[in-house]
């Protein structure tokens, strides 16, 4: 049999220590943050990282949207699938990271930054709902001289798709653009993630000068909402904000563009650029005392996702595929997946 072409999927965002712990609604006030939501540390949330350390039993899990959905996506598929490029510091926390990633078979080109500490997250799960106060760190340093250097410039050119978390816009966005406008100019799948409400809100611009680029574009439903709302569609209705996605200009019109709307346990969102038809695909169920965290459940299921498209699997069975490994990771504690690994075996 042929041997599969390697790190055909390649990934782009910030690497980041979560520091994860079971907290309640005091601490969510200590420190104002919302039950459901993922913002950036300011001056007020420096204490959260010890405090979680110190006094909440908190996990140190690798993290960071896209190397989780990174991982998710070479969880599925065959060895030396994925290489994931992002900033880290040149400290214990990205021995950590890489060790994660090495464990699940991931590549990791890190643009490493000997002054700046590894980037983290704290993350505040209360009930079902998962809160993130995030410190960037060396993430923050990406610059597009990494992306350009010439060994790592040459996995871009081998690689058959991208993805890009969203959050990689509050930091370097023109490698971003270099990514996009590769995709365009090969005819390769660019997959975006809007990854939290605030990257509408406050990086519109950056967010729309790489719109006409995305192929697939991935959001929850807040996210959606902060898009429609900071974008003035003037509705709420999940159904319209997808069609709007999926039919904004686009410049490689040889691939018709699909916007994904998940809904947590609500049936999963789909339309397809000049389709009328708006697909709904109701997820997976689970038992309730089976949820362990929710912690990373969107980026398992952009996983699942990018896998099913490198493979060219049809639209539904990509949908599934991300589905089923979100299923699998809200098992877990973190944005894990469990080991040995499990199989998908087709259309559920």
């Amino acid at each position: 049999m042929a041997q599969t072409k390697e790190f055909r999927l390649l990934c782009l965002e910030n690497p980041l220590l979560d520091i994860q712990a079971f907290g309640d609604e005091a601490l969510l006030q200590k420190y104002g943050l919302k039950a459901n939501d993922a913002i950036l540390a300011e001056p007020q949330h420096q204490e959260i990282f010890e405090d979680l350390l110190n006094n909440y039993d908190a996990k140190l899990i690798a993290g960071g949207a896209a190397q989780n959905t990174a991982r998710g996506a070479q969880y599925i598929l065959p060895p030396n699938s994925v290489v994931y490029l992002g900033g880290a510091g040149d400290d214990k926390y990205a021995a950590i990271l890489r060790d994660a990633c090495k464990q699940a078979g991931l590549r990791v080109e890190y643009r490493v930054d000997p002054k700046v500490p590894t980037g983290r997250c704290g993350v505040v799960i209360t009930g079902h709902n998962r809160s993130m106060c995030t410190e960037l760190g060396a993430a923050n340093h990406y610059d597009l001289e990494h992306l350009k250097r010439p060994d790592i410039w040459a996995l871009v050119e081998n690689a058959e798709a991208y993805y890009v978390g969203g959050y990689h816009f509050t930091v370097c966005p023109p490698a971003i653009m270099e990514l996009a406008k590769q995709a365009a100019e090969h005819n390769k799948p660019f997959i975006l993630s809007l990854s939290a409400p605030f990257i509408p809100q406050f990086f519109k611009d950056p967010l729309d000068e790489s719109a006409p680029y995305w192929d697939y574009v991935i959001g929850n439903e807040t996210e959606a909402a902060a898009y429609a709302e900071s974008h003035g569609l003037g509705t709420t209705d999940v159904k319209e904000i997808a069609k709007a996605l999926a039919n904004l200009p686009k410049i490689n019109t040889q691939r018709k563009r699909v916007a994904i709307i998940t809904q947590g346990t609500e049936p999963t969102i789909v339309a397809v650029q000049g389709e009328e038809q708006v697909t709904e695909y109701p997820v997976h169920p689970i038992p309730k005392e089976e949820i362990n965290d929710t912690n990373g459940a969107g980026d398992a299921f952009a996983g699942g996702f990018c896998a099913g498209v490198v493979e060219g699997r049809p639209l539904a069975e990509c949908v599934d595929m991300g589905q089923w490994l979100a299923k699998l990771s809200i098992r877990e504690l973190g944005p894990s997946y469990p080991f040995p690994k499990q199989a998908y075996t087709g259309k559920q």
